[in-house]
């Protein structure tokens, strides 16, 4: 005798060998024996054989149409032996019965299991839901496998095209779109953002990694609606004419400086900044946007503001034009450079000139300087501004530090092609502006503590810097208390400790007041905000460097030997990991040769060709 059972979901044959009523031993097609409770035996027959019994079922079961036994069952709860007479109208045969009921088993959508053998066929609604659920899901299973082949043929689905940012840069594993992307990228070893590029979904690979940036971080756009700043009183107008340093390419100009002998052959030195606190009042149009950016976001060749435009010239300290300003005023010996007094004020000056670096330090600079050069305008003033620097710097402690030279790169990119220029960082006009930034900001960071107001400070101890609200030493600059106040184009903190400085000087009430909320707020999030995007200006930063060694076609370079299989390419500001480096001392030089480049990884493959002997000192 042989039994039709049921076993892990499914059911299967096996022939008895030993019955013990509650159970039996029974031996299955392969010759393997097992242990089965009698409640699990659906039916038992001696005919056909095992194999045969199998065959016939399913070849019962494949025939019978589900919507026909669906609408033949009873609305009540049933057994599949009573629906089995029913449906053939005859007493069925081992065969049959089995054949129904793999039917039955195999359609939950048309029918409820409610036991051994029992079964409860679905109501028309649910029926109807279901089988629209499931034809959904063949339809979609079809897409996905049309959406994976085009894929792997490196072909674009039309479909995808409205959705490719979020496939890209936040993609949900559970649409079709991306479980066919995975799929395709699986077949063809690539990753996702590989892939759609190889299907010309990708304008460019700058344009991929730009795109991400703003996706997660400006995903109504960059553009600003339309503000207007406030009416702020007139201020008394100075006698003075200021000028301004800068790069070629900077419109926020934040800062600039003024000389003038006096009565006493004293020089008193002027910092001005940009005052865009006076018509960006809090809890305005226009704060709101400064408050949501935090900072302008720099790349080579584009930024992106904190400011609107009209805002931004509304302030900026554009040659000849007069511009609000705070201003710190101080007084210096004549010879030695001293400092004798200082005062801030709020007031109204007309700036002369804005001076680029790229021009200016053709003409000023430690050679010019050391030869007494001084035949271009503002020669003067900025010597006696050099000499007052290094005072300043000594005063610091700081003369003399850096005795390793270190080297800023500056990008320009134009056209699609990208130049890498590179400045000795400690020139005299990188001294001038510095230390006068580090005084102005210092200065005013004293200021507020005096008249303990709050405001946000930068410190550093034991060489961590962080931002705090508290006025605490600032150890690698060597100065008391520092806060970011030069900036305020550029900068949301350097707005927020401006608007309190300018509260003093007006004797008005801080806009913000000790242990202020807004103020944790506002640090908290500027300092992952600024965080975020100078990672960002790094990461364009090297993929302009990859192009400009496709740009060159540079095959062989240079590179420095920071530490371990780590390098700098002496030309550029790009380091890697070279595995293929032997052992070699660190700060030697080495030349390697330039394999793929990566746009989308950011990355490259090189090869050790050779060591550079050092040069005897």
């Amino acid at each position: 005798m042989n039994i039709f059972y049921e076993e892990d979901g499914g059911f299967k044959v096996g022939a008895i060998l030993e019955d013990n009523t509650t159970s039996l031993q029974v031996e299955n097609t392969h010759g393997k024996r097992s242990k089965i409770k009698s409640a699990n035996v659906m039916l038992r027959f001696a005919q056909p054989g095992l194999s045969d019994f199998l065959a016939q079922t399913e070849a019962i079961a494949t025939g019978i149409d589900v919507d026909f036994l669906w609408e033949s069952s009873p609305a009540e709860e049933f057994n599949f032996d009573e629906l089995t007479k029913e449906y053939f109208g005859h007493a069925p045969t081992p065969t049959e019965s089995a054949g129904i009921l793999t039917r039955l088993h195999s359609s939950p959508m048309h029918f409820y299991k409610k036991g051994k053998g029992r079964y409860k066929a679905a109501p028309p609604d649910a029926l109807k839901s279901a089988l629209a659920g499931a034809e959904k899901k063949r339809q979609q299973a079809a897409l996905q496998s049309r959406y994976t082949s085009e894929l792997i043929e490196f072909l674009l689905p039309a479909e995808f095209g409205d959705k490719l940012q979020q496939i890209l840069y936040k993609p949900d594993r559970n649409t079709i779109e991306v479980k066919a992307l995975e799929a395709a990228c699986a077949a063809a070893h690539l990753s996702p953002a590989h892939l759609l590029h190889r299907c010309g979904a990708l304008p460019s690979t700058h344009d991929y990694h730009l795109q991400r940036f703003l996706f997660e971080n400006f995903p109504r756009g960059t553009g600003f609606p339309d503000v207007s700043v406030e009416d702020h009183p007139e201020l008394p107008l100075a006698t003075i004419n200021a000028f301004s340093i800068d790069d070629a390419t900077t419109t926020e100009i934040d800062d600039a400086f003024s000389l003038e002998q006096l009565s006493n052959g004293n020089w008193r030195v002027g910092i001005h900044i940009a005052a865009p606190a006076l018509g960006i009042l809090p809890n305005t149009p226009a704060d709101a946007i400064a408050a949501q950016r935090l900072s302008t976001v720099y790349m080579p060749g584009d930024k992106i503001t904190m400011l609107p435009e009209n805002v931004v010239q509304a302030f900026t300290l554009r040659a000849d034009k007069v511009c609000p300003a705070l201003s710190l005023y101080v007084e210096i010996e004549a010879t030695s450079f001293e400092i004798v007094n200082s005062e801030s004020r709020l007031e109204r000056l007309h700036i002369a000139a804005n001076l680029r670096h790229d021009t200016l330090e053709p003409l000023f600079n430690e050679a010019t300087i050391a030869a007494g050069k001084l035949d271009y305008t503002y020669a003067n003033e900025l010597t006696v501004l050099w000499n007052f620097a290094n005072k300043l710097e000594a005063l610091r402690g700081k003369s003399g530090e850096n005795s390793t030279p270190q080297v800023d790169y500056n990008f320009y990119v134009e056209n699609d092609r990208v130049s890498i220029s590179n400045r000795m960082r400690g020139s005299p006009i990188d001294k001038v502006v510095a230390e006068l930034m580090i005084l102005v900001n210092s200065t005013w960071g004293k200021l507020l503590a005096d008249h303990e107001i709050a405001g946000i400070y930068r410190t550093q101890n034991n060489g961590k810097v962080k931002m705090s609200t508290v006025a605490a030493p600032h150890q690698g600059l060597g100065v008391a208390q520092y806060m970011w106040s030069s900036s305020p184009l550029r900068r949301y903190i350097d707005l927020v400790n401006q608007r309190q400085i300018i509260n003093l000087l007006r004797h008005e009430t801080p806009t913000y007041s000790q242990n202020d909320t807004a103020l944790f707020t506002i640090l908290r999030d500027f300092d992952a905000a600024y965080t975020l995007y100078n990672d960002f200006q790094r990461q364009m930063e090297r993929y302009w460097c990859l192009r400009w060694l496709q740009q060159e076609d540079i095959k062989q370079t240079e590179v420095w030997i920071l530490r371990e299989n780590l390098v700098k390419l002496v030309a550029i500001p790009l380091t890697s990991k070279i595995p293929s480096l032997p052992e070699l001392p660190a700060n030697s030089r080495a030349i390697l040769e330039i394999g793929d480049i990566d746009l989308l990884d950011l990355n490259f493959s090189a090869r050790f060709v050779s060591a550079i002997e050092a040069t005897p000192a």
